[in-house]
């Protein structure tokens, strides 16, 4: 099985690897490209505006990281065209299927940027063009297979005469219509030419013999040479939205399980289904199913003691009945407790949270579905999505609370911390307690928090913004308290604040804890953000191009729920791929 994903950065060690592996290929089958412009590929993925055209680099790979082939694109977006500047195979992949599959995801990607047409070179097929026998026939076979992916050669034109002295071979301009059925207009196939090669060949090709060619471009229509080597095509189907730029979802989906039905309870199974049943109107969004991972990245967060007590604890009592602590000792004065019932005030930080059988499995099924997600973004997807609940961000070290057992979220952070730097920003209408606790002495993990102020909110004895960290770790957390009744420009105001201090971290990874609670009406929140407010939200943070993990947090009205969500997310997709 292979896949084909776009790489965009050089964050992930993933990416890293894809891209020496993509070099490696080059420097094997191109004696013709020098060191220094295979050193110049990482530079045009980050740097895209320097090199005129922005480019795109696709790589189909296996799930253990091996390139099998790549693509590297140019998209030009003002003349809205796009130019492949190589398609290549690692050298045990021929055969596979692996070229018409970088080919079709590069068609994809001009209709998705609102292309019509796609531009290439490839050697000539004619006989008078290639004396050599079996140049001539790797040539024709080169050509049959463009045909088929829909491409011909530019005829009546100068293009094809040979750009250097030293070439054996001349090249065709060859025009793909991406199935869309338009003629090519003279005027401006001729700016298309001139922008290609000023761009390829302004170190060989005189300004003289670059007009020469463009202005050879006389017939209007330009036309394309009839399909020489097919009779019948199928058009390719084109996806709203390209495979790997949708964004991976995994949910929970045995959270039912865990169904408090105390009148005032409002952590409710309904709010999973009141978001997916939004998402799932969409395209944008591709569903992976939940893996299972081992207790060891619960406990690189959480005390041991505590996960015990909670797993011990929680399969041990009656699954109908919901355990409430109800005594809460000052732990100096107490010694070690006992994994019994009655001890449950001891983790637990509020009256809100009870134990129970359910409580901890659908807890540790969040932790494996938010580990999931993390996993996608560490393999090198854009963005993820884990649609979990119970929620996890008051969940600390040693303690559980506001409906909280796991934090989800700390356990994903440390999981990609392990690969690169990470930075969390917690948008939760309550202060992000729990990742403060865990990181509030790392300077690996940036933790930032916007909330009301906890002078008058949950959780009431952290999130001041005298809270910075600790020992090395000081100067890594930033809290950013509110005060009650704010609307959209605020607390967009607060999450421009974030990103300048994000920027300044240069994380490779951001995880966002998603808190929905923020909304006008919300009943545990006071704050007023609506559908527009949440998508402003997710461009901006979109804009900041990095690899995206989104954890769902609190939420709880569910009439507005789903459509909040896919605002933010949506808002998140269109900040990367849009703007």
């Amino acid at each position: 099985m292979f896949r084909i994903r776009c790489i965009h950065d050089t964050l992930l060690p993933v990416n890293k690897r894809a891209i020496e592996q993509v070099q490696q290929i080059i420097q094997q089958q191109f004696s013709d490209i020098t060191d220094s412009k295979i050193r110049e590929i990482p530079e045009k993925l980050l740097n895209p505006m320097k090199f005129d055209f922005r480019s795109v680099l696709f790589v189909c790979d296996d799930r253990k990281g091996q390139v099998k082939g790549f693509a590297l694109f140019s998209a030009e977006p003002t003349l809205r065209f796009g130019f492949l500047d190589l398609i290549a195979l690692s050298s045990n992949t021929k055969g596979s299927g692996v070229g018409a599959a970088l080919y079709q995801r590069i068609q994809e990607e001009c209709v998705s940027l609102g292309f019509d047409w796609l531009f290439f070179e490839c050697m000539s097929d004619l006989p008078e063009d290639s004396p050599d026998n079996n140049i001539l026939k790797e040539n024709r076979a080169r050509m049959r297979f463009y045909e088929r992916m829909g491409a011909r050669p530019v005829v009546g034109t100068l293009y094809q005469r040979p750009r250097k002295a030293n070439y054996d071979n001349a090249y065709f301009l060859m025009a793909d219509d991406l199935d869309s059925g338009h003629p090519l207009d003279k005027n401006r196939t001729r700016k298309v030419v001139q922008a290609i090669l000023r761009r390829k060949y302004k170190k060989t090709m005189a300004d003289k013999h670059i007009n020469e060619v463009v202005n050879s471009f006389t017939d209007d229509p330009v036309q394309l040479r009839p399909y020489s080597y097919i009779k019948n095509r199928k058009p390719h189907v084109y996806p709203s939205i390209p495979r790997d730029k949708k964004i991976v979802l995994c949910v929970t989906d045995g959270h039912a399980i865990h169904h408090i039905k105390n009148h005032d309870y409002a952590e409710q199974p309904v709010r999973v289904s009141a978001i997916l049943d939004e998402l799932e109107k969409t395209d944008m969004f591709d569903r992976m199913p939940r893996k299972h991972f081992s207790d060891k990245y619960i406990l690189a967060v959480h005390d041991k003691r505590f996960v015990n007590y909670f797993k011990e604890v929680a399969l041990s009592i009656d699954s109908d009945t919901p355990l409430f602590p109800d005594v809460f000792p000052i732990r100096k004065n107490v010694g070690t407790p006992k994994n019994i019932p009655s001890h449950a005030g001891y983790y637990c930080i509020d009256i809100y949270s009870p134990i129970y059988r359910n409580a901890y499995l659908a807890a540790r099924e969040a932790v494996d579905a938010t580990l999931t997600a993390a996993k996608s973004i560490a393999d090198g997807s854009q963005f993820a999505y884990a649609l979990v609940r119970p929620p996890g961000h008051h969940a600390s070290h040693d303690s559980f609370g506001g409906y909280c057992y796991f934090n989800s979220t700390a356990i994903a952070a440390q999981f990609l911390s392990i690969y690169s730097k990470v930075a969390i920003l917690d948008l939760d209408y309550h202060h992000g307690n729990g990742q403060e606790d865990i990181f509030y002495q790392r300077d690996d993990v940036l933790t930032i928090s916007i909330h009301a102020d906890p002078t008058f909110e949950y959780p009431y004895f952290s999130g001041y913004k005298e809270d910075v960290g600790d020992k090395v770790g000081s100067g890594y957390n930033l809290n950013i308290p509110l005060k009650k009744g704010i609307g959209g420009a605020e607390h967009l105001r607060a999450i421009n604040r974030a990103i300048k201090k994000i920027r300044s971290f240069k994380p490779d990874v951001l995880v966002i804890a998603l808190g929905l609670d923020t909304a006008q009406n919300d009943p545990s929140g006071s704050w007023n953000l609506v559908a527009d407010d949440f998508h402003n939200n997710g461009l901006v943070l979109g804009g900041l191009r990095y690899p995206t993990l989104i954890v769902q947090e609190g939420g709880y009205d569910c009439s507005v729920l789903g459509k909040n969500a896919l605002a933010f997310l949506s808002g998140l997709w269109n900040g990367f791929y849009k703007h």
